[in-house]
């Protein structure tokens, strides 16, 4: 489940526009969401609010064998007047990792499509998170602060995130403890994307770390974009395509000052884009060349409510091999009716008259690899379903890999708390199977 500040920090980019999916560091982040959630462990409780459109905080305690907790604080340059900040408002896809599809190119300065924002009931993941950025003041000379301190280690983390231009922002990460050498440590990232392609520098005293990534993105609204300038090409001819979507392919670079070590990764990705009229996919190839690491993920949306995705990971060198698979499936239902096997997208509407029966798909659909075009509604039936759209009350997670190594979590809503609850489960050893058991609990307002 992801934490209250994170949630404030997607959301300012979203307000300022910014496209975090053009970046080689989140070339995997599809897949990664849905196998790798987080488990909780032990009891944690987070209190949270959004005082003003500019300023955050957040207060956590957590019990894992020791008492300990955090305070944090945020600052947005940016009112983020549009950003729902009650927990029993938050929808609940804002704060519990799903199916992240990419988003369209070239859309920065109007209005921005969030996967944050979940599923909802009847709709696809994405719904707007903040109403007109074209309105917002300033947007590309923004920034944000944020700090926090643990105790009662005396842990502080600190970030900054500094926009210079539409294309350029700054963002510098730092971290200062007494057991860290020299007492703490610093990552500075500098960040520059023109949409067709994205640049990032970084240095980390750490080491003395210094690297150079890069995406460069073709086909699909790449090709659109690059060529809108000349009058060829357009959303209504890339539609037409029998998979709408997006390729990808970039590299990283890293060089040690201090050991003298260096390091290099090369990857591909090809996902569909939201106005894709067939199932939402993500595939993505990666390469150390140097350490001799394959790594191939495949995530895909099959319904609006089931998410899954499956990795590999192999070693030319070693020939060791590793697998992991995950999925989401989000409810309509209570926790109660979902175990004992109720349809996870039934409404609850007794007098309610049967759906009528899915249609075939047509010859012609199936040869394109798309749906057939939706049959136009009378009006009225198309306000009511409108009007009864709800939505999800909670979604179940579940991941295994060759270790067997078994992940599940329930995150939800009741009331005006957010609740995860979760375990790790090891089947090799089934007579002590569990190894962790946790639950988190956010309010917020």
């Amino acid at each position: 489940m992801r934490e209250f500040m994170q949630y404030v920090r997607n959301a300012f980019y979203s307000a300022t526009g910014w496209n975090e999916d053009n970046s080689y560091k989140d070339l995997n982040v599809t897949a990664r969401e849905v196998i790798d959630f987080p488990l909780p462990r032990g009891i944690r409780l987070s209190l949270s609010s959004l005082a003003t459109p500019h300023f955050a905080t957040s207060y956590q305690l957590c019990n894992v064998g020791v008492v300990d907790g955090s305070i944090s604080y945020l600052h947005s340059s940016v009112p983020l007047t549009a950003v729902p900040a009650q927990s029993d408002k938050i929808p609940l896809g804002a704060l519990m990792r799903s199916y992240r599809g990419l988003h369209q190119l070239g859309s920065r300065g109007g209005a921005q499509w969030s996967w944050e924002t979940g599923p909802q009931a009847g709709t696809t993941p994405q719904i707007p998170a903040v109403a007109d950025v074209g309105s917002i003041p300033n947007k590309d000379k923004s920034s944000l602060l944020y700090g926090r301190l643990y105790l009662p280690q005396s842990l502080l983390e600190a970030m900054v995130i500094k926009r210079f231009s539409s294309a350029l922002q700054v963002q510098i990460s730092a971290v200062s403890e007494q057991s860290l050498r020299n007492g703490g440590t610093m990552l500075s990232v500098v960040q520059y994307d023109r949409g067709k392609y994205g640049v990032e520098g970084l240095y980390s005293t750490d080491g003395g770390l210094l690297g150079l990534r890069g995406l460069y993105n073709f086909g699909g609204d790449a090709s659109v974009t690059a060529n809108s300038h000349n009058g060829s090409g357009g959303p209504e001819s890339a539609e037409k395509e029998r998979i709408y979507g997006r390729f990808s392919a970039g590299g990283e670079m890293y060089y040690g000052t201090l050991n003298k070590s260096g390091g290099m990764s090369l990857g591909a990705r090809f996902a569909t884009l939201p106005t894709h009229k067939g199932t939402p996919l993500t595939a993505t190839l990666t390469i150390n060349p140097l350490m001799g690491n394959i790594n191939t993920t495949y995530a895909v949306l099959a319904k609006d409510f089931l998410a899954m995705a499956t990795r590999m990971e192999f070693n030319a060198y070693s020939y060791e091999s590793d697998w992991a698979v995950g999925l989401e499936l989000w409810s309509n239902r209570r926790p109660a009716g979902f175990l004992l096997g109720a349809d996870p997208n039934l409404h609850l509407e007794p007098d309610e008259p049967e759906p009528p029966k899915k249609k075939e798909r047509s010859f012609q659909a199936k040869m394109e690899w798309r749906l057939d075009d939706p049959e136009p509604e009378p009006a009225n039936v198309a306000e009511q379903a409108e009007g009864k759209k709800e939505e999800y009350l909670g979604v179940f997670k579940a991941r295994l890999n060759s270790n067997l190594n078994l992940g599940l979590v329930w995150e939800g809503r009741v009331k005006s708390l957010i609740f995860s609850l979760g375990t790790g489960v090891d089947l090799h050893k089934l007579g002590e199977p569990f190894r962790s058991l946790g639950l988190e609990v956010q309010y917020s307002s």
